[in-house]
């Protein structure tokens, strides 16, 4: 049988995460929505929406726009997660969920560099990757296929989705459906295998996931 994790990122989006919201509860399916900082910081009512209504919320950056494996600048990486874990405040999770962010849902080095492990080490953090990408930003009405196709191959499915106005998520309901009827069920909780770092311990080798400095 297989367990099926869902997770929305680069949110909250004033006019889908309300829609996913709608359609998780009408399905009685709790999720984690990791945000990014740029737009909570104008739209933290929706995040506390979410958090109220038993979802978790995740850091997924600022800004979003290197993945901070390839990031140089001393201090930014740093600055990304903090800047939003600020922002998140009394809605952050114990474990205090991060996403990196994976350009087009590669899982390599570029993902951190080794002041953001520092970071997410020292603060603390629970790092949380994936298992299945099913493009929902590129392929906004063939998503539900691919995923569908992707999570019944493995046992445990850790879903990344998107809650941005692509017109993707009008498919969430009816890939909810599909998996529930060929016997899937849905968790919270995270597959062990996709979290390197929980509560700052590493639980897998980092090095899988960081660019190393040079020199």
């Amino acid at each position: 049988m297989t367990t099926i994790t869902l997770t929305f990122d680069n949110g909250p989006d004033p006019d889908v995460t309300p829609l996913v919201l709608a359609t998780l509860h009408r399905h009685s399916i709790l999720s984690t929505f990791f945000v990014l900082g740029d737009k909570l910081r104008d739209r933290r009512a929706l995040a506390e929406r979410a958090h109220a209504e038993g979802h978790w919320i995740g850091n997924h950056t600022y800004n979003h726009l290197v993945p901070l494996g390839l990031e140089a600048e001393p201090g930014t990486a740093a600055s990304e997660i903090a800047r939003t874990q600020e922002l998140i405040g009394n809605l952050a999770h114990p474990r205090c969920f991060f996403r990196p962010f994976g350009n087009g849902g590669v899982i390599d080095q570029s993902l951190l560099n080794e002041e953001a492990v520092e970071h997410l080490t020292r603060g603390g953090y629970t790092c949380v990757l994936w298992n299945v990408i099913p493009r929902d930003w590129a392929l906004p009405n063939g998503w539900v296929e691919r995923a569908l196709e992707m999570c019944f191959a493995k046992p445990e499915a850790l879903v990344v989705l998107h809650d941005l106005p692509t017109g993707a998520m009008s498919g969430l309901d009816r890939f909810i459906g599909a998996a529930r009827d060929r016997g899937a069920t849905f968790a919270q909780d995270f597959p062990a295998s996709c979290i390197p770092i929980e509560r700052g311990r590493l639980q897998a080798p980092i090095d899988l996931y960081t660019t190393r400095a040079s020199g």
